[in-house]
């Protein structure tokens, strides 16, 4: 039966060996928006493939998928993807935004998040191995190239969770965006992934709606309850 690695629910450990090696997973690329350290900028990565402003899917095919699995160690040279991971993958993308979401905003729904991701990745299973050092590492023991894919991503997350710095990777306030960054403000109080953009756009909405408040006329309750007396014919 799986039984949890090191206290973390949804992680069971499997016999069933990864065989295929893959290269260590590289980070590339400059952005302006804050960059995760470590491997954990692969996890950050996967999530902005997809830019909700203005609009931009890197995915747009499982060629596509594949290329960018393979340009981050994720899948080997010769793994072929079937004609439904295109869907799940994007699905397991879009689920990772929202409990990034969810959990900065601390919405009711946010309990939600990590159900629906867990249905999604019932089959990224991972095992504990060893390094020639001795070290144990979480690896993936997947029955499908892209379930190796995403459990080496879970991977990652769990390493970040237990050093502290998965709670530093948030998706922007801004809705209209969602785009994932690495927080790295002292009291991990930073909501937007760019304050010269969605920041200053947020406080652009936020100073409209006063103008709109303060324009508003103001309404007598007393007035609203007194009735005019009917005229006399």
């Amino acid at each position: 039966m799986p039984v949890s690695i090191t206290g973390q629910p949804g992680l069971p450990v499997c016999q069933e060996r990864y065989t295929e090696r893959v290269s260590p997973i590289p980070v590339t690329g400059s952005e302006e928006r804050p960059r995760a350290p470590g491997q954990l900028e692969v996890v950050r990565q996967f999530i902005n493939t997809a830019d909700l402003d203005p609009g931009k899917e890197e995915l747009v095919d499982l060629d596509a998928l594949a290329s960018w699995l393979r340009q981050h160690g994720l899948i080997a040279a010769r793994d072929r993807l079937d004609a439904g991971d295109l869907e799940r993958a994007l699905s397991v993308r879009e689920g990772l935004r929202k409990l990034l979401e969810t959990r900065a905003s601390g919405a009711l729904e946010a309990a939600a998040a990590p159900r629906a991701l867990n249905d999604l990745l019932s089959g990224t299973l991972l095992r504990v191995a060893f390094e020639p050092d001795g070290t144990p590492v979480l690896a993936p023991a997947a029955p499908s190239p892209l379930d190796g894919a995403l459990a080496r991503l879970l991977a990652i997350v769990v390493r970040a969770a237990g050093d502290g710095s998965w709670g530093r990777l948030k998706v922007c306030a801004d809705h209209g965006c969602l785009w994932a960054f690495y927080d790295r403000s002292k009291n991990r109080s930073r909501s937007w992934c760019n304050m010269a953009v969605c920041g200053n756009r947020a406080k652009g909405r936020e100073y409209r709606r006063r103008q709109r408040s303060e324009r508003a006329p103001a309404v007598n309750p007393q007035a609203r309850r007194e009735k005019p007396e009917a005229q006399a014919d």
